[in-house]
């Protein structure tokens, strides 16, 4: 953190420090630490367990009742098979952090999902569709092997230089 231009240019001020008025600093490696320290604590404090299989989970279970909370950076997803408790939760989180409430879910972590009678539906035909249209592959046909086997790879003198960061980009997609 840098000091405010006036502190620095007054000679007498010295051996004074800055008083913050946030609770919290965006931007430090500490701080999402520091909050899912203090959201984990909340969410044992209202009855939760915290996973043992994976960290971001948090569940209760109330005579063959099962409500689940996880977190993914900024975003909680709250499911379960209790109504009144996942009210309770969501109220409870709403007097311990700032946040709103989005409805039902649609669309996280790339996975579209969709509900009807029979059941949830999870799909990831945006994210693919999206990654064709970036990769102007919209119109391909689909193929058992997408390349000959034992295909050798070599540069050709004619051939369009590859666009590095694209590749990349695609492999980590």
């Amino acid at each position: 953190m840098d000091l405010p231009p006036e502190c620095n240019s007054a000679p007498n001020k010295k051996n004074q420090v800055c008083k913050l008025r946030k609770k919290s600093l965006y931007g430090l490696k500490q701080s999402p630490m520091a909050w899912f320290g203090r959201f984990t604590k909340s969410m044992k404090n209202f009855g939760y367990t915290h996973s043992n299989s994976y960290h971001t989970l948090f569940l209760k279970r109330d005579e063959g009742k099962l409500t689940a909370l996880i977190v993914y950076v900024d975003d909680i997803i709250v499911t379960g098979n209790d109504a009144e408790e996942q009210l309770k939760l969501q109220k409870y989180l709403s007097q311990e952090f700032e946040m709103k409430d989005l409805g039902d879910l649609k669309y996280s972590l790339k996975i579209e999902v969709a509900r009807s009678k029979t059941g949830i539906f999870l799909s990831q035909r945006k994210y693919v569709m999206d990654l064709f249209t970036e990769t102007g592959m919209l119109e391909c046909k689909p193929v058992d092997t997408p390349i000959e086997m034992n295909y050798k790879l070599c540069e050709d003198m004619d051939q369009e230089p590859t666009n590095k960061e694209q590749y990349q980009r695609l492999v980590g997609r």
